[in-house]
């Protein structure tokens, strides 16, 4: 099956957006464009029920209807039970406050496992664990290719280690870690398993339950919705840990790791991320239940975009003038792909913005991993990321303008 891009692009506004026009969008693993039925829904929201929701009368009803919509449907394509997802205002206040939770619950002489393939917003909070006397373990990346060996991981797991934290992929290797197998290392050492899926969920939704980590946690702003950050906290980990909201709130899963109200416009707009990937599904003729459909999109997604990145990996991995990161196979890959120069980053994106490339340059908070494979994160890297949306011609367009400026 091959991804109608004519209808997906129809599906975002900002590909009509005057302003934007002849713009090839390639800084998307710092967030992506909005699909219509979040807008629509966000739009809908202010304008008919910005009241405060749960109340008896419609316009409160209706509010916290489609909040609820927005977490079952989630969860329902997420594999995961409806009161397992909750939102916050970030991925990184979402981790803050999961740190707060294990630092409570956690016992003197436990440990906790971090990588240094993570972008800081998802090891720093648990790093910082260390100051309340826990040890914290590194499991490092190879520094020639950048990726984890789950070998190294099995040298690390004893029956002190209570929490095992990694990217789904890094937001500049862009390598997709094997998170069933990581998962079940954690788990038969009697580990939990934080999963930080900001990077790879954009491509696709994930079968979170099919996977089986206790935590997996994304952004919406960087997968077609509002600026939230959606956790999902497996029952028997969430009603072990401590409760971080009101006390009377202890009791409803979602509320207890969310300390502040969640934003209700935005929690109730989310529901256009699913709306978005049914539309996708019923297009392509994807049926089934939630899940079966969300695999089905997520599948149809990954197809499109390796076609489309392999080109660009073949481009770069020869080159004299620049050091790809991570791997050269698409297949292993997100479309993510970092580069480093014999310049700052950042000079290399301003010139491609000259030719009608929007890109990136920096350490993209990757400050570790830059760091451990000898890259300069003074310098950073210049960072290409492309979701579904892209088209080949974009891609021709990317490899037009690198092959001008490199």
């Amino acid at each position: 099956m091959t991804l109608d891009t004519d209808f997906v692009r129809a599906q975002f506004p900002a590909f009509a957006e005057p302003s934007l026009e002849g713009q090839a969008f390639f800084e998307n693993a710092g967030g992506s464009y909005t699909c219509a039925p979040v807008i629509a829904r966000l739009e809908r929201y202010y304008r008919q029920r910005k009241v405060q929701p749960y109340a008896p009368y419609e316009a409160s009803q209706l509010a916290g209807a489609e909040m609820d919509e927005a977490r079952a449907r989630l969860a329902a394509m997420m594999g995961v039970a409806t009161d397992e997802l909750s939102f916050g205002p970030s991925t990184t206040q979402n981790t803050y406050v999961l740190a707060q939770a294990f630092r409570q619950w956690m016992e003197p002489g436990d440990a906790i496992i971090v990588t240094n393939q993570d972008h800081e917003a998802n090891s720093g909070p648990w790093r910082r664990l260390a100051d309340a006397g826990f040890e914290v373990r590194e499991w490092k990346i190879n520094p020639e290719s950048g990726l984890l060996d789950p070998a190294d991981l099995e040298n690390l797991l004893d029956d002190r280690v209570r929490l095992v934290c990694f990217p789904h992929c890094s937001n500049v290797v862009g390598a997709i870690n094997p998170v069933v197998e990581i998962t079940a290392l954690a788990h038969a050492a009697g580990a939990f398993v934080c999963v930080d899926g900001v990077s790879y969920a954009p491509h696709g939704l994930p079968d979170v339950g099919g996977m089986g980590p206790d935590i997996y946690l994304f952004s919406a702003y960087k997968t077609y919705g509002p600026h939230q950050g959606i956790m999902v906290i497996r029952r028997e980990l969430g009603n072990l840990l401590p409760n971080q909201a009101h006390y009377f709130n202890a009791g409803t899963l979602y509320k207890r790791f969310t300390p502040a109200g969640p934003d209700h416009a935005q929690v109730a707009a989310s529901a256009g991320m699913a709306d978005y990937i049914d539309d996708l599904a019923a297009h392509h003729g994807i049926t089934g239940d939630a899940v079966t459909r969300a695999v089905g999109v997520h599948d149809l997604i990954r197809g499109h975009e390796t076609a489309l990145l392999q080109p660009l990996l073949d481009f770069l991995k020869d080159r004299n003038s620049a050091r790809l990161i991570g791997p050269v196979e698409a297949e292993h890959k997100a479309p993510t792909v970092a580069v480093a120069l014999n310049r700052p980053g950042i000079d290399a994106a301003t010139e491609l913005a000259q030719h009608g490339i929007m890109a990136g340059g920096g350490d993209f908070y990757a400050v570790r991993p830059l760091t451990a494979m000898g890259v300069d994160p003074e310098r950073g890297v210049l960072r290409l990321s492309f979701v579904h949306y892209t088209t080949r011609a974009e891609v021709d367009k990317l490899l037009t303008a690198l092959d001008d400026i490199l």
